[in-house]
């Protein structure tokens, strides 16, 4: 397999990976920002959202710091699987779940939030419980949201550049995910590996946006 392939494959793996985590971490944290009123719903919505304004380079800065082997969290990680989160595949989930949070977190907000009150409360009146009113109610009623999230976790997992780079590194088969490689054949004039690499993502982006915008169209939206 040449070295492009494997970095192909490694970035496909890893927005995998992330996206099914995301959708897993997102969807509790987005129905309790849609629905409580507690007082401190402003101060996590705005940690939540800090990727998207924060450079890249400071959060890779700050989580090779929180996550390096000599930390509390590094040392935990090494003695539990005798490897280390920096410069390797699992550092790189970690990284890219906290880079693309908030793409998971406010397409299930904003679906979450348009969900009756009256459809819920009726479901409570014929006895169903908490996780029946979610199960048959509120997911089916938002999987837009779910769709919307998992297409914008995957891609922006799979075009993640400053934060790979700074947590992983370019290690061929570990952390040369396409992105790097796209970097590394620029860096050293190999411009038709380049323009392949490009060409390649431009076509997959364009693909998913198509394939969300044509499975929105057979899910409508519910108004409350």
């Amino acid at each position: 397999m040449s070295a492009e392939w494997e970095s192909i494959f490694l970035s496909l793996r890893l927005a995998g990976l992330v996206t099914v985590m995301l959708l897993v971490i997102a969807t509790p944290l987005a129905w309790w920002l849609a629905r409580s009123r507690d007082p401190l719903r402003p101060v996590v919505e705005a940690l939540t959202a800090l990727p998207l304004v924060l450079p890249p380079t400071v959060l890779g800065f700050y989580l090779l710091i929180l996550l390096n082997p000599q930390s509390p969290i590094g040392s935990f990680w090494r003695e539990w699987t005798g490897g280390s989160l920096t410069f390797s595949f699992a550092g790189l989930v970690v990284a890219s779940i906290v880079y693309s949070l908030p793409f998971a977190v406010q397409p299930l907000q904003t679906a979450f939030a348009s969900v009756g009150r009256g459809q819920l409360e009726a479901a409570t009146s014929l006895g169903a419980g908490p996780l029946d009113r979610f199960l048959h109610i509120v997911i089916p009623h938002s999987i837009r949201g779910y769709i919307t999230a998992a297409v914008l976790s995957f891609s922006h997992t799979l075009g993640e550049f400053g934060i790979v780079l700074m947590m992983g590194g370019s290690i061929p088969g570990e952390t040369r995910v396409v992105s790097i490689a796209l970097f590394e054949a620029v860096e050293t004039l190999d411009y038709d590996t380049a323009h392949t690499l490009a060409a390649g993502l431009i076509l997959f982006a364009f693909v998913t946006l198509l394939a969300v915008f044509a499975l929105n169209r057979r899910f409508p939206v519910h108004v409350r």
